[in-house]
């Protein structure tokens, strides 16, 4: 099962110690929810809520307009007893998140829960070196070109596992696999380098732009690739940085910030979007007030 600590120790350990092929419903301007998919919400966003009141949180969630979730953990719970939270606070949960480091112990069993679960989707989130007992650095900072291929070869082998039990698998970047390791983007190799019937992406768009990428490029150059959104979004004067230590106070509320999210969305069929996902990894202001202003504000985005 995956931790409940798992994101915060990607934050912990970054921030101090050193997640075309659509079908368009219409050609006209959507009067609410792009697309007409329903706006998700990222749990890793209420985490500490999460981690006190499973069930209460999960109800203000569904209270606040979202219909589906992305879990960051399965927080103990059997598949069935998962379910029933969800089912209880009237949620649907298509996607949930591992790391790397949990998949490579038993990816059968993640694979099996996932299935049993009722997603559709299981996503790596967070990467890990070819040879962890050996590895001395920060997975951030120091990983090298050798642990990319080692990954993308074990995301060819998890997403053969999730196809063989009717699941599709992704993994979810932020902004450190856009630095070069010897000479090669780490991003690109994984999209490179991945079979894109067993591998797909789930992009987060703030973390490709704090990178000082472009979302819609990485459409355009690898179409249908990313079947999954995190939409965020980053407060203006932040310079481009491959650093993720560097962003406790850039992330803000969708449509607060300076990511163009009615151009993502209008090339979201070429990026072969199936869901997406609000995600704000901190809040300045209460949770569940930032939370309702994501939504308001995709619920009304007309593309």
């Amino acid at each position: 099962m995956i931790s409940t600590n798992r994101r915060q120790f990607l934050l912990d350990t970054a921030l101090g110690l050193g997640g075309g092929a659509l079908a368009l419903q219409s050609a006209r301007p959507m009067q609410a929810d792009p697309f007409g998919i329903p706006v998700g919400l990222q749990l890793y966003t209420v985490r500490q809520q999460m981690e006190k009141d499973i069930e209460g949180t999960l109800k203000k969630v569904a209270a606040v307009g979202y219909p589906e979730v992305e879990l960051f953990s399965f927080f103990g719970k059997t598949p069935a007893q998962m379910r029933q939270l969800l089912d209880e606070a009237h949620l649907t949960a298509p996607s949930g998140h591992s790391t790397a480091g949990d998949l490579r112990v038993n990816p059968q069993a993640k694979v099996d829960y996932a299935k049993q679960l009722g997603l559709k989707y299981l996503v790596c989130a967070f990467p890990s070196p070819a040879h962890p007992h050996q590895f001395k650095g920060n997975i951030t900072r120091d990983m090298k070109l050798d642990d990319w291929k080692w990954l993308a070869g074990f995301f060819n082998h998890v997403g053969g596992m999730c196809q063989q039990a009717g699941l599709h698998f992704c993994y979810h970047g932020h902004n450190f696999e856009f630095r070069k390791y010897d000479g090669v983007v780490a991003y690109d190799y994984l999209l490179q380098n991945t079979d894109p019937k067993l591998v797909n992406f789930e992009m987060d768009c703030y973390w490709v732009s704090r990178a000082g990428r472009d979302p819609v490029a990485y459409f355009q150059k690898f179409p249908g690739r990313f079947p999954l959104l995190h939409i965020k979004d980053m407060k203006p004067g932040f310079p481009p940085t491959t650093d993720i230590g560097e962003d406790a106070k850039a992330f803000t509320e969708v449509g607060r910030g300076v990511i163009n999210w009615k151009r993502i969305f209008q090339h979201a069929h070429t990026a072969g979007m199936k869901y997406y996902f609000v995600e704000q990894d901190v809040c300045s202001d209460p949770v569940f007030q930032c939370i309702k202003i994501s939504y308001d504000y995709l619920h009304h985005l007309q593309v």
